[in-house]
Order: structure tokens, then C-alpha cells, then sequence
């Protein structure tokens, strides 16, 4: 019984490995067709310590298992100088989400030795010219710096052989940057870095399946941790779908935050904190039992759950009876201060926005995405051109509909209906690896990928939560535009690096 046992999990483990060989052949590396990297070098102060660096930007060139061109990823990388072993000093590969977003959020607005300025409370910036300044908050005292676009974002593209469809996709996706990171990181000599993934919004669940691209099968890549910025890796608990309730409750302590911040509350607390401990309780008892019942709950409960709702999110109970206690985020959005005539934004809450129909079911556009685009465009391309040596004319793109439209979010075969979750691959990596840690960092006003549901995401599936550092800001999405938080977040992260 033990032979045929373990016969049968070599041969499943062989097949496995012939899965995962022929695989990677198809996008084998190649440098001779590697297009020519522009360098420079810099000097900024960090923490009041001057740290000097050089910097490479340009194409990596993917290729087939004939040898032709199909990806050529465009990336950014900044290499401290001034310090004495370079190949075991800390190197971070970084990129955003979307997906179709390129990795200047990140790039200019947290990790980079330059950033852009925006008000920190929730203001428009309006037009150039902006400012754009050097980063004392940078993380390049403490680690080197790649910054990623996947294909269709930045300059990064299919070439060749290669098609957009065979790149957009949670798998396709995963596959092609970890070939990436792979050249990258034999090209840089850096095996033997400590090393580390740092994504945002759907780079977070990027981070997840690049995790089991690269460490989780035979000759892997080990990672001494993550970086998780307003993570969403379990889709479940924000897709609002019929029958699918996770949503509606995973939500709830974002409104309440949302309702604290702008004044909405019936009995507005003095502090968040406590407050949303409350709210957090009462999410996980009274109201997703409620939900549960349906139709079953006594009428004496469901107008106890009604007020409850009233008193945490601010909105009428008329309205949340019409809800049937299940409200919608982008309702609530709208909904909040429609008496103000006003919206509330999604990627970070605290903005506010106007908009030509009061009474409209959802916002006509996001206030807190229109209140920096314009910002970081003109920074990156700024920066491209003048500090990074790039000359090209050919669109560096900030964020691409096309790549989010084309997206192919099928499952995996085995998985034939369902969500995508990621969040086991985090627990799997950590079994597989004793020095695997995971930094997470969450908006309270971050209402596209809302904290509680990262909460649930890492209490599960054998988590190792001494290895988990979970961290609060008060801002939103991007917390690091919030100039308190970002000077928070960077000192966080630096005590994750040291292991703290």
C-alpha cells in the first residue's frame, strides 16, 4: 500500500515537473536580443543620509523556445554605490496593479528617490507645473530597486511572435514577469540577495501567483518577504455578485470610516479606532448572521440590524431597508453625501467630488483618481526624460483600459467556477520557507480593496500570523499621497527589512 502511495506521487510530481520544464521553455532566456539600457547616476538624502546610486532603465526582451522575440518588459532600477557588497544587499522588485497600470504609483509616490507632491488632504492638485522633488522617505538606503510594467503598460509591450491575449491574464501574467525576474536577477548577479516583492492593489495578488510561479516548484527562487499595499487577494471579498454576501460585510467598517471621516454619523465617536473595533465585531457576529437568515430573521432583529447600519454607515434607514441590509459600494459612494450634493471617492474616500446629476445611482467618475492623475503623468515622463536618460517618443502608459478590458480572469483548471483567491499561496510559501514574511499596509479610507477583507484573507488558511505585520494609516488607497502616512509607512517598512 506505501509503494503504490508513493509511486503514485512521483509519478504525479514527474508530470508535474515536465508541466512546469515545458513551460518555462517557451519563454527561455535571451540576452542577445536585449535592447540597450540608458544609465545615469544620482545622489539624494535619505533619513539625513546622503546615498549615492546609479540607475538602468530599459527593455528585457522575453523570448520563445525558438528563440524569438514575444515580451519586451520595460523596467527601472536603482542600485545603491556607495556600500561595499552590492550582491547581498536587499533588492525589491516592485509594481503596481490595476490590472493595466504601470508601476509609477509606486515608483514616484513611495519607494523611488524622487516623488511627486500632492496635498496631502484630499485637495486637487489642478495643473503643471508640479512638484517633483527629491525623496527623503526613498527605501534605497535599504534595499535596491526594480520597478516593473507589465505588458501594455509603460513601454512594455508584446513583440514578434507575442500577443497582448497571451500576456493578460492572472497566469499568463504571472508567468511572463517571474521569466522576468528570473534574467534579471541572474543578469545582476543577485541570487544571493536577499530579496522581495512589493505590489499594489491587484500587484498584491500578482504577488501571490508570482510566489507560486517561483518558489513553489522544483529549482525556485526563495523571498525573504512581501510587501502588500491595500491588498485585495481573495476576490470573493469585494465582488459583489449575486448570492455572493462577503462583500456587503467585508465593506462595512470602510463605510463607517468613510461616514467617521466626513462628518456623517448620527453619534459620531471621538476616535476611529475603537469605533471601528466595534464595527468590525459587529460585521462579523449580528450582521453576517443576518444576512445569513435572509428571510428567516425575526422582525425584531432586522430592525436591530437596521439601526445598527444607520449608526455605523450614516445612511437612512429607509434606504437600508430598500438595501435589504446589502449595500453596494458604489450606491454608497453616491448615496453618503447626496444631500451635500457631493461623491465620495473609492480609491481613498476622503476626497469628495461634484457632479452635474444629483441623482445619479453611482459617481459619474472617481474624485480621488482625477485628483492625481494628472500629477503623476507629468512626473514620470518628467523624470523618464530628464533624470533617467530614456529618449523615446512612444507613449509611456500610465494606466491602460485595454489591458483591464482584455484581462482573462479564467480559473485554473481543476477550479471550474468560483473566484480567484491567492491568499493560500502566501501560507503555502511560508511552510515551504521559515524565513518568509509578509509586511501588509491598509488605508482606513481605501474603498476599492477595504482592510477588513485583508483582515479575513490572512486569519486563514494556516497563516502564520507571528509572520504577518499588519499596519493602519489614515488615508486611502494610496496611503503614501497622505504625507503623515508615508512618512509612517516608510519607517515601517524599514523595521520589516531589519526584521522587526
Amino acid at each position: 500500500m506505501r509503494t503504490r502511495f508513493m509511486a503514485r506521487i512521483f509519478t504525479t510530481a514527474a508530470f508535474a515537473l515536465v508541466l512546469v520544464m515545458s513551460s518555462f521553455a517557451m519563454i527561455s532566456p535571451s540576452y542577445a536580443d536585449e535592447t540597450t539600457m540608458a544609465t545615469g547616476e544620482g545622489q539624494v538624502r535619505i533619513q539625513g543620509e546622503r546615498v549615492r546610486y546609479r540607475t538602468e532603465a530599459g527593455d528585457t526582451v522575453i523570448t520563445n523556445e525558438d528563440g524569438q522575440p514575444i515580451a519586451s518588459i520595460f523596467s527601472t532600477a536603482y542600485f545603491r554605490t556607495d556600500v561595499r557588497d552590492g550582491h547581498t544587499r536587499p533588492i525589491t522588485f516592485v509594481f503596481n496593479g490595476g490590472p493595466g497600470s504601470s508601476s509609477v504609483w509606486l515608483h514616484l509616490g513611495l519607494y523611488g528617490p524622487k516623488k511627486i507632491v500632492v496635498p496631502s488632504d484630499a485637495e486637487n492638485p489642478g495643473a503643471a507645473p508640479y512638484d517633483f522633488r527629491d525623496n527623503p522617505h526613498s527605501l534605497l538606503d535599504v534595499s535596491d530597486l526594480v520597478f516593473i510594467d507589465p505588458v501594455g503598460t509603460g513601454f512594455s509591450r508584446a513583440v514578434g511572435e507575442g500577443r497582448n491575449s497571451d500576456f493578460w491574464g492572472v497566469q499568463k501574467d504571472a508567468r511572463v514577469l517571474a521569466e522576468f525576474i528570473r534574467q534579471f536577477v541572474t543578469k545582476h548577479n543577485r541570487w544571493n540577495s536577499p530579496k522581495y516583492l512589493s505590489g499594489e492593489s491587484y500587484g498584491t495578488a500578482r504577488v501571490g501567483a508570482l510566489l507560486a510561479e517561483l518558489q513553489h516548484g522544483w529549482g525556485s527562487m526563495t523571498f525573504n518577504g512581501v510587501h502588500l499595499i491595500s491588498s485585495i487577494v481573495d476576490f470573493q471579498t469585494t465582488r459583489v455578485t449575486e448570492g455572493n454576501d462577503m462583500p456587503y460585510i467585508m465593506y462595512l467598517p470602510t463605510y463607517a470610516a468613510t461616514a467617521w471621516y466626513h462628518d456623517a454619523l448620527p453619534n459620531r465617536p471621538d476616535e476611529l479606532e475603537p469605533f471601528l473595533d466595534e464595527v468590525r465585531q459587529f460585521a462579523l457576529e449580528e450582521y453576517s448572521v443576518a444576512l445569513l437568515q435572509g428571510s428567516r430573521i425575526s422582525p425584531e432583529a432586522h430592525a436591530r440590524v437596521v439601526e445598527k447600519l444607520h449608526q455605523y454607515t450614516g445612511l437612512s434607514t429607509s434606504y437600508i431597508e430598500q438595501t435589504r441590509l446589502r449595500i453596494v459600494p458604489h450606491r454608497f459612494f453616491r448615496e453618503l453625501l447626496r444631500d451635500r450634493g457631493q461623491v465620495v471617492g473609492r480609491l481613498d474616500s476622503r476626497f469628495i467630488g461634484i457632479e452635474s446629476d444629483d441623482a445619479g445611482e453611482r459617481p459619474i467618475a472617481d474624485p480621488s483618481a482625477y485628483g492625481i492623475d494628472g500629477a503623476y503623468t507629468a512626473a514620470i515622463n518628467y523624470h523618464l526624460r530628464n533624470n533617467l536618460n530614456v529618449n523615446r517618443s512612444d507613449e509611456y502608459r500610465i494606466l491602460s483600459g485595454q489591458v483591464f478590458a482584455g484581462w482573462d480572469w479564467s480559473l485554473p483548471r481543476g477550479q471550474q467556477q468560483g473566484f480567484h483567491n491567492l491568499a493560500p499561496h502566501f501560507a503555502v510559501t511560508q511552510q515551504r520557507n521559515k524565513d518568509f514574511r509578509i509586511f501588509i499596509a491598509n488605508g482606513y479610507y481605501d474603498a476599492a480593496t477595504p482592510f477588513f477583507a485583508t483582515e479575513h484573507s490572512f486569519s486563514n488558511y494556516g497563516m502564520d500570523t507571528d509572520r504577518v505585520v499588519m499596519k493602519y494609516y489614515e488615508s486611502g488607497h494610496m496611503m503614501y499621497i497622505h504625507h503623515p502616512s508615508l512618512e509612517q509607512l516608510s519607517q515601517d517598512l524599514r523595521a520589516f527589512y531589519r526584521g522587526e
